[in-house]
């Protein structure tokens, strides 16, 4: 897995501060993308132990208090994403379990491989869906089209908001 950027301190990306980090390599390759230099899983940096050190370092910022880690890209859930995002999400939920991860991704929610739940299981906030361009809205937060969604995900329910 690589990735093309990291924002130790973000108030962008999801609810409050976080920490984000955008992942290379998306297949939806979606017309009218904002982040189109991500699709290719080629580009960017190797994501190694050295960074995710460095992500559970930061987490435990006292700017970050009770909120926490943005996974966007590319595709966290691109196929050759999945193992470096599914250790990084278990060991930010062991060493961090009161801080929240939100993850951005092309697929929807049903969509998703079993590999990719995986990965879901260990989140609390799934932006899902493609950007479609004819369907943008700039006013939405924290997405670009009235199609995609913001899934609150918890081990007891599904909770969607359109």
């Amino acid at each position: 897995m690589n990735y093309l950027q990291y924002y130790p301190i973000d108030v962008v990306n999801g609810e409050g501060t976080r920490c984000t980090l955008f992942v290379s390599g998306c297949e939806h390759r979606c017309k009218g993308c904002h982040n189109a230099t991500t699709w290719d899983s080629r580009r960017g940096i190797p994501y190694d132990q050295a960074m995710e050190d460095r992500i559970i370092a930061d987490l435990g910022d006292s700017r970050i208090q009770r909120d926490g880690l943005s996974l966007s890209g590319g595709d966290p859930l691109f196929p050759d994403n999945l193992s470096g995002i599914l250790k990084l999400v278990k060991r930010v939920k062991a060493e961090y379990p009161d801080k929240n991860i939100w993850l951005w991704t092309g697929y929807t929610l049903e969509e998703l491989s079993h590999a990719q739940q995986e990965v879901v299981q260990y989140i609390d906030v799934l932006i899902d869906g493609r950007f479609e361009l004819d369907k943008r809205d700039l006013s939405l937060p924290w997405r670009g089209s009235i199609n995609q969604r913001i899934i609150y995900i918890n081990k007891r329910t599904l909770k969607q908001i359109k």
